[in-house]
């Protein structure tokens, strides 16, 4: 998402303003590292022969993986080894340099950029025309905090009570709340729901937008209620959205985290580092092997490793190295340490379509494109880090339910006062603004496995999108209630005709085959290595993070969530790591009671 500064690969644009400015596939401890060493060895024995020891061993510097590093670091003697995948997010220690990354309205660049990215793509969707999705992914210090669109939104309340519901006790909302919390400092300060001296600043949009507020002025005429804080008592309604931008910069979890930290003795970082095994004596992880500079090398953890990949890398580090499927396993000759089935199933996303509008006033981004505004933003960035760049415009949003009997929100709005082509790669070609909408639990869920056993391929992706009636049925409802909110009476002054879907899309069948055509990824794959009981043979790691089965080895990541939020999922990712900071190091839970949270007064009517 996003998109004031667009720009395609190696363009003059690009260049003018840059003038201006886990993968193991695991051995039978006989076999650790390639030669023969006897169960028996010690992990000190084996330190000193190949590798320094640490603590922990971190695999992924992004959402998660800064926040732990961080928090794992706070105590003098534990000692920390965090290995990333790309580059640093700086260079020669400056923002400016690297303002692709840290400029908010700069974002869509990175789409292009596979030095940033992991540039994922799923297999051909057999329900929706056999499209093959892009899926990009952060690969560098911060991970996707420092690609995605720095909308903060934490989901609904209920999404955390389910998630104990469906065995990851503890992680209830009352449980979740306070992490939270601590991680955020607001600039509105602290109330009962938001946090005021945590690392991660919180704002709200600066630019005033006459279209923002025609949105919002709009959704509360097609009788929706506005809501001061959707990340607060109510969730349900339009309002002005949360953001991680903090003095007109992304505030990435490597901003927020990782730099704060990186003068402690005893936290050492790498950057393009890829992991590619972990190491284990029988079902113990003891360390992981990887290739840097083309050599590989070795990393101990005497206590854990801990897999802070996301919802791809983790699954896919995990199976290489021994834990997934026995039977897929095998069938690529890696020996299994422990048969864990749930391994890469559950693969959960969000879809989301755009509904675009002609403006019949020039007072869209339009003009903010053209390569010599475009220039002119970027230095008034560059100098102050103000104007128009200082933001990545999806300022203003909402919740809604898809009908009566819903019990909270299930579907997302992002409004933006521009058109967005092809992920935000292609220009746009008129005066426009559209919302982003789509399900927020869609009922449709995929997996990914392994290709090869070679730790560069990526992994074959099926999310079987758009696969249940319920799913297709939502999406109607998304096109339907956005239209009903862009006819209401505020957007009178500024509506012209409508882009997409266009009015000769109008039947149910006509609106099902749009969503086939145009609907794409949100970039909020999650679930892939389940939190649940150890019975659940569905279920990768305990309620702990712990991974089932094995020792001193987790994962803290998006990939552990039970099952999607309702909602953005890096508040939800940076919460995760912080509760599980707090597990991994002994400390009792934070607990907040008796919360209130909103509920409508009827479920009888859907608004």
């Amino acid at each position: 998402m996003s998109y004031l500064i667009r720009v395609k690969c190696h363009s003059p644009v690009s260049e003018m303003l840059q003038v201006a400015g886990v993968l193991l596939r695991t051995c039978r401890p006989k076999h650790i590292l390639g030669s023969k060493v006897p169960a028996s060895r010690t992990l000190s024995q084996l330190s000193s022969e190949h590798a320094t020891s640490h603590n922990y061993v971190i695999v992924g510097a992004g959402s998660a993986g800064c926040v732990l590093a961080s928090r794992l670091t706070e105590a003098p003697h534990s000692t920390v080894l965090l290995l990333e995948a790309g580059p640093k997010d700086t260079l020669l220690g400056s923002k400016r340099l690297m303002w692709k990354i840290h400029m908010p309205a700069a974002l869509t660049y990175n789409l292009c950029d596979e030095k940033y990215n992991w540039y994922y793509h799923t297999t051909p969707q057999k329900h929706m025309d056999n499209r093959i999705m892009y899926w990009p992914r952060g690969r560098v210090w911060g991970g996707s905090s420092s690609l995605n669109a720095m909308v903060y939104i934490r989901g609904h309340a209920e999404d955390y009570n389910r998630w104990s519901r469906e065995g990851a006790v503890g992680w209830d909302y009352e449980h979740c709340l306070p992490y939270f919390k601590k991680a955020q400092t607001h600039e509105l300060g602290p109330d009962q729901y938001r946090g005021g001296d945590g690392p991660l600043y919180v704002s709200r949009g600066k630019t005033n937008h006459p279209l923002h507020h025609a949105f919002l002025e709009a959704a509360q005429q097609a009788g929706y209620p506005f809501t001061d804080d959707m990340n607060g008592y109510q969730q349900e309604g339009f309002g002005w959205m949360d953001m991680t931008i903090h003095k007109g910069q992304r505030w990435s979890t490597a901003s927020a985290y990782l730099r704060p930290a990186i003068s402690r003795p005893n936290l050492s970082i790498t950057e393009k580092t890829i992991v590619t095994k972990i190491l284990f004596q029988g079902t113990k992880a003891i360390g992981v092997e990887y290739m840097e500079n083309g050599q590989s090398k070795k990393a101990f953890a005497s206590q854990e490793v801990i897999l802070c990949g996301g919802a791809i890398n983790s699954p896919q580090l995990l199976m290489l190295s021994g834990i997934g499927n026995a039977d897929d396993l095998k069938k690529l000759g890696i020996p299994v340490v422990c048969h864990l089935p749930g391994v890469g199933q559950n693969l959960q996303d969000h879809l989301e379509v755009y509904v675009q509008q002609r403006c019949s006033k020039p007072i869209t981004l339009y003009n903010a494109q053209k390569p010599i505004n475009m220039v002119k933003i970027g230095l008034e960035w560059l100098w102050k880090f103000t104007g128009e760049g200082a933001t990545a415009h999806l300022e203003s949003g909402g919740f809604i339910r898809s009908q009566a009997g819903v019990p909270h929100p299930d579907i997302q709005f992002h409004f933006l006062p521009s058109q967005v082509i092809d992920h935000g790669r292609v220009a746009s070609t008129m005066e426009a603004y559209q919302v982003h909408v789509g399900p927020m639990r869609s009922t449709s869920v995929g997996w990914l496995k392994l290709k090869t056993t070679n730790p560069n391929d990526h992994p074959i992706i099926e999310p079987n999108y758009m696969s249940t009636e319920r799913d297709i049925w939502e999406f109607r409802q998304c096109v339907k209630l956005t239209r009903e909110i862009f006819a209401q009476k505020a957007f009178e002054t500024f509506c012209g005709a409508e882009i997409q879907p266009g009015n000769h899309v109008q039947s149910d069948k006509e609106i099902d085959a749009f969503i086939r055509q145009k609907a794409d990824s949100a970039y909020h794959p999650s679930c892939t290595c389940k939190m649940g009981q150890p019975a659940d043979s569905t279920a990768v790691v305990d309620p702990q993070t712990k991974v089932i089965g094995v020792e001193n080895l987790r994962v803290v990541d998006a990939s552990i969530m039970p099952s999607v939020v309702s909602g953005n999922l890096n508040a939800p990712t940076i919460m995760i790591a912080e509760k599980a900071a707090d597990i991994i190091k002994g400390l009792p839970p934070l607990h907040e009671r008796n919360v209130p949270v909103y509920k409508p007064k009827t479920l009888e009517t859907q608004r």
